[in-house]
């Protein structure tokens, strides 16, 4: 099929050109080569920075295409399991500047979201920007109650361009997965599936405003944490107003350092706020890069023995930001990751090898001794190491390489809680060197190990099953009942059926007598035993001759019964 046919790239041909062209003159299209479109031809020319790596022309190419690739590039940048080490580091630096829109526009845009002019939902609003990001842009503004607040508007028009590039990645996906060999081990169209589904998710402020909300109910009653407050009645699918922070960001070491707050207390109560979140809640902030976090300069009053942070100015709390991307662990996820937690403070390579197996999808072939050898060898590098000399990021990165080297598949979700994991303990180490995430994680192992065998998780167990169990319920007794009745009475039997086991233990039996007769009549011949005729001895010579007739028939009867098999 000619692509020129396709309905979504006529629509959006303009855009598909610039794209194809961007691509070839970063010298990354040569696997659209065989794809008869004239124009292709003549927009592939010399790529223009050959002196960059190839991972570095991807970023570059991506920052030029603009907010819907540099997205994608920061979705990749999550899984070095799919695309490798270099790539994903290198996309990791990818930063949408996306200019912010007219005062006017803004404006505009939250009257028409909710309903009433600027002046009736704020006391105050200010019309500059005070950041823009890839969707949307923030100003600040004062509520008629009096609170302060943020307003995240998203950018005109932006919803539209990026459904536009999605419709022209996914049919550029379709054709990599066709034509190049080496483009179609990274999965493309499975992977730009994912990329879609997570993309209008973010596009969608209610879901970020939904999440804000859980995350301020599971940590209602934790001293030291705040998330912003929402406020529904002023948000919309594409504006979101929520409590304003004051205070300093994490990625601002100096500014911390300065304020004389202990950063290794901050590390870790930030550290121990997500391990929190994946392993208790199984809901939580999938993007804990420093910028989304915050040590508060408003801080509300410490509860009394309150383990909140403190510095020379007392009682610190940290602010999360952005609660736009999140992770979930569902039943499945939460039961392979307890196993995995109990197999590696035992040190079970073949328990871990059984789990990795069953999360990811395995190729064709996948040899399972050798991922466990590797496994092992991991196990054997890191096993007696202390606590505090464990690199859990390490650890981590090179589990994944060994997972993308027996080309093992992992979900989103497993790739995600990876990331965060990692991302969550650079983000600590900017703070405090000396911080070890491992120390936070291994008390869950255990609880994971007495968690599964508890009453409380036995009858979870029991009452998922409860279909099960009342069926059991109603047929024991009666079943029960009629086996002991027949055994009192002397008529309690055992039936086994084995079908066509007869025919093949005769000729098994046969075939042994067959071999013994034929090995007792050559021990005659060579003994000479007598009669002799023509110095050959008789009864030798009648056993061998019997044997190879008795053979003969036993080689006809299974080749008789595997062509009635066959016919069957």
């Amino acid at each position: 099929m000619d692509l020129i046919d396709v309905p979504q790239l006529v629509r959006n041909a303009d855009r598909f050109r610039e794209v194809v062209a961007v691509l070839a003159k970063h010298g990354l299209a040569d696997w659209l080569s065989n794809i008869p479109i004239p124009w292709l031809n003549r927009i592939r020319g010399h790529c223009e920075d050959e002196e960059l790596t190839t991972e570095q022309r991807i970023r570059v190419a991506m920052t030029e295409l603009g907010t819907t690739f540099i997205k994608l590039g920061q979705v990749l940048s999550t899984r070095p399991d799919l695309v490798g080490k270099p790539l994903a580091d290198e996309l990791a630096q990818l930063r949408a500047n996306t200019p912010a829109d007219e005062a006017n526009v803004v404006v505009a845009m939250i009257e028409s979201e909710l309903g009433a002019t600027i002046d009736t939902l704020f006391a105050e609003f200010e019309p500059a920007a005070m950041a823009s990001a890839s969707i949307g842009q923030v100003h600040r503004a004062t509520l008629h109650e009096g609170q302060s607040v943020v307003v995240k508007v998203q950018h005109a028009g932006i919803e539209q361009r990026i459904v536009n590039d999605l419709e022209i990645m996914t049919k550029l996906a379709e054709i990599a997965e066709q034509q190049s060999t080496r483009l179609r081990q990274y999965r493309p169209v499975h992977t730009m599936r994912e990329f879609q589904r997570t993309l209008m998710k973010e596009l969608n402020f209610d879901r970020e405003l939904r999440n804000m909300e859980r995350f301020r109910r599971n940590f209602a009653d934790e001293p030291g944490i705040r998330f912003a407050k929402a406020y529904p009645h002023l948000s919309s699918r594409r504006v979101l107003t929520m409590e304003r922070f004051e205070g300093i960001s994490l990625s601002e070491k100096s500014q911390l350092e300065a304020s004389g707050i202990d950063l290794d207390a901050v590390a870790r109560r930030g550290a121990s706020l997500f391990v929190e979140m994946i392993f208790r809640d199984g809901f939580y902030h999938a993007d804990p890069h420093p910028g989304n976090l915050m040590v508060l300069a408003n801080p509300l009053p410490a509860a009394p023995g309150s383990d909140g942070v403190l510095s020379s100015h007392g009682s610190v709390e940290l602010g999360i930001l952005d609660c736009g991307m999140v992770g979930r662990i569902d039943n499945e996820l939460r039961n392979h990751l307890e196993l995995g937690l109990i197999a590696a403070v035992g040190q079970d390579a073949a328990k871990i090898t059984e789990v990795v197996a069953s999360v990811g999808e395995v190729p064709i072939g996948f040899d399972e001794p050798e991922l466990m050898s590797a496994i092992q060898e991991l196990i054997d590098e890191y096993a007696y190491q202390s606590l505090g000399e464990f690199d859990l990021s390490g650890c981590l990165h090179e589990i994944v390489e060994i997972i993308r080297e027996h080309r093992i598949y992992l979900p989103a979700k497993v790739a995600m809680l990876l990331k965060v994991l990692v991302m969550l303990e650079g983000t600590a180490h900017q703070l405090s060197p000396t911080f070890c995430l491992a120390e936070l994680i291994e008390p869950y192992g255990k609880k994971a190990m007495l968690r599964r065998f508890s009453p409380k998780k036995v009858y979870a167990r029991i009452k998922s099953n409860v279909d099960d169990w009342e069926h059991l319920m109603s047929v024991l007794p009666k079943d029960a009942a009629d086996i002991l009745h027949n055994f009192k009475r002397g008529k309690f039997d055992v039936h086994l059926q084995h079908r066509r086991l007869e025919p093949i233990v005769n000729r098994l039996v046969l075939g042994i007598l067959t071999a013994a007769l034929f090995m007792g009549s050559a021990s005659l011949c060579s003994s000479l035993v007598p009669p002799l005729l023509l110095g050959i001895s008789v009864p030798g010579f009648i056993g061998c001759a019997a044997a190879v007739m008795m053979g003969y028939g036993i080689t006809r009867s299974i080749r008789r019964s595997h062509r009635v098999g066959e016919d069957d």
